[in-house]
């Protein structure tokens, strides 16, 4: 062992020694950093695909139940006939256009049993679909046969790519057809292409036998993630489902360790990958994402390997620094006892410095942790937070909506007593029904608080708007004594999708705010107004009073209000009920000086069945107080 100690040493070997133990440790961190990163990528990835699946789902489901409703239709049926009246398909062809508006479908056809279509949403459009046959398409075949049936293929005539949902029409006479609505996806395909150009993933959406229907990238659209048997090629062509598509494999091609790709694009350096894939419910389709990894990865590696070698190398450099100052103390301990002690303490110091810096550097890490904790806790409170203080202003809220029929009550129950004292006894059985109608109001007030605290139902039935309108001045009857009412109702109601009582709503807080408007003027007037304009119906209602402040800027801002007592609520939840059924709600100068609220909304694509009935949900308003009651009210 002495001998081996004696042998002489490289004074490069240290150095060796120092600089290999950097580079391994470097190499293990960014090892080490890469797997961490990938983790956290897949991670991101796996949640972002279950959204996308979601999203594609969705839009398929929106026009999943048209094929079986149109199938239904009388008129539909009718026109695969064997002679149908051309005057009948005229409006089949345009009840199908105005169908494939609504519902956002491309094109929404009939076909007869021998395999021609006979009306179209596109009738008398170039590139029309009455007249072509398709007999060979598998959707046609499938329906027949099976009553309902899908295909994604090549328009024959339109050259654009769609799904093909059909269902069954039986005939007159035992004839049968087919009603088929074709949906494109152009509009989901840009969205995951700006996505794309952003520096997202790359989507696509492929067939059990592993062809790309609906892609981010557009050159990917019919191509294969494997390679097509001949066999399956020539029945595509024979079906002509993609047309002159190759079908060429994809630019994909695995990595060295099997769970990542090399993505190519023509001229391009190829790219590396995650791919993901999910199985789209109710379908057998699979989306597919492609997540780049290459420049979060890198940083990753490299920040690792940086800290690591620096930090190696500074221990290396430490110990180095340690063992030379050793071998000058050894050498110098006869003439230099001063210095050794001095060298010692200084070593100490050094030491103890790097302890303490270890200890802060642990500290920062606890606090660190405690901070996220802190922050997630905060986060959770700030949401309940947020629920209670919007359950409050809605219960606030309906308790001023309450107030309203509870007077109008009062003013009927009054009424009531007086007109059975004088033994009008029809009128006050009337009167007393109103109370009951409003009695249900207030019911239906209190039923949406009960519902506030759970997401909103989303139904939307088609309502007549003449019919809120009378409801809602039922409400306010009491407070209408001495105001001219300028109301202005069509006949028939135009319709509207929505909720009636939450729509009464609306126009109950409206009405009540020109009431409060007018109050003091010398001739007080209020207007109300339901019309058509175009696609949407419009109400309005207007006043003479002193107009609105700073020009209607802030009016909808929740808690802004320049009554006495106000809570400034109505307003602001007016807007967010209008706009929850697809409307809008705005304020301006009315013609006659004071202010004037405009709500329009959507109208129903068809009226309810027997759409005469003119209620909303809460009752056909009673009859009026006569003037000689007002007294009660």
């Amino acid at each position: 062992m002495t001998g081996w100690r004696s042998l002489p040493r490289s004074p490069a070997l240290p150095w060796l020694l120092g600089l290999a133990a950097v580079l391994a440790a470097a190499v293990l961190a960014g090892r080490h950093a890469e797997r961490a990163a990938l983790a956290d990528v897949r991670r991101s990835a796996t949640a972002t695909l279950a959204l996308h699946v979601a999203a594609f789902r969705t839009e398929m489901q929106k026009q999943g139940s048209l094929p079986l409703a149109l199938a239904s239709d009388p008129e539909i049926a009718a026109v695969v006939g064997a002679s149908p009246d051309p005057a009948l398909v005229a409006r089949v062809d345009d009840r199908l256009a105005e169908i494939a508006r609504a519902s956002g479908a491309a094109v929404v056809y009939v076909i007869r049993r021998d395999g021609r279509a006979v009306a179209a949403s596109n009738a008398g459009e170039p590139g029309s679909f009455v007249g072509a046959m398709y007999a060979f398409r598998p959707y046609f075949q499938q329906a027949l046969a099976e009553g309902a049936g899908r295909q994604f293929a090549l328009g024959t005539v339109s050259g654009r790519p769609g799904l093909y949902l059909s269902r069954r029409v039986a005939g007159p006479g035992g004839q049968t057809g087919v009603v088929v609505v074709k949906v494109e996806f152009d509009a989901i395909e840009a969205a995951w292409r700006k996505g794309a150009e952003t520096g997202g993933e790359t989507v696509m959406v492929t067939d059990p036998r592993g062809i790309v229907l609906v892609a981010s990238e557009p050159a990917w659209r019919f191509g294969a993630l494997r390679p097509v048997p001949d066999d399956e090629r020539r029945l595509i062509r024979e079906r002509l489902e993609f047309g002159e598509a190759p079908l060429q494999a994809l630019p994909l091609h695995p990595a060295a360790d099997g769970t990542l790709v090399r993505v190519g694009h023509g001229a391009e350096p190829a790219r590396l990958a995650m791919p993901l894939d999910a199985a789209i419910p109710g379908t057998t389709w699979r989306l597919h994402t492609l997540t780049r990894i290459g420049v979060a990865v890198a940083r990753e590696r490299i920040q690792a390997q940086v800290i690591a070698g620096l930090m190696v190398g500074l221990a290396c450099l430490g110990l180095a620094e340690v063992a030379g100052r050793r071998r000058r103390l050894r050498a110098s301990l006869a003439e230099a006892a001063a210095r050794r002690t001095e060298l010692e303490a200084r070593v100490r110091e050094r030491t103890r410095a790097l302890t303490e810096a270890n200890q802060k550097l642990k500290g920062e890490i606890a606090e660190r942790r405690r901070a996220e904790a802190e922050r997630q806790r905060l986060g959770r409170e700030l949401a309940h937070a947020g629920r209670l203080a919007a359950l409050g202003q809605f219960a606030a809220s309906m308790a001023h909506e309450i107030n309203q029929p509870l007077a109008a009550i009062r003013s009927y129950a009054d009424n009531a007593g007086i007109l059975i004292q004088r033994e009008r006894l029809p009128e006050a059985t009337e009167n007393l029904a109103a109370v009951g109608r409003l009695t249900e109001r207030i019911a239906g007030l209190t039923r949406q608080l009960k519902g506030f605290a759970r997401k909103a139902s989303g139904r939307r039935d088609p309502v007549a708007l003449a019919g809120v309108v009378r409801s809602s001045l039922e409400v306010v009857d009491g407070r209408l004594a001495g105001i001219a009412l300028d109301l202005a109702l069509p006949e028939p109601s135009p319709y509207v999708l929505g909720e009636g009582p939450r729509l009464e709503q609306v126009v109950v807080n409206l009405v009540q705010n020109a009431l409060d408007a007018v109050a003091g003027v010398a001739e007080p007037r209020v207007a109300v107004t339901v019309r058509v304009a175009g696609e949407r119906a419009v109400l309005e209602v207007g006043d003479n009073g002193g107009g609105l402040p700073d020009g209607g800027a802030q009016v909808f801002d929740a808690f802004f209000t320049t009554k006495t007592g106000g809570l400034g609520l109505g307003l602001a939840i007016s807007r967010g009920i209008v706009e929850d059924y697809g409307g809008s709600l705005s304020a301006g100068a009315s013609p006659e000086g004071g202010a004037l609220f405009r709500v329009e909304l959507p109208l129903a694509p068809t009226p309810p069945a027997g759409g005469g009935a003119e209620t909303a949900g809460s009752g056909t308003p009673g009859p009026r107080k006569p003037a000689t009651e007002g007294t009660a009210a």
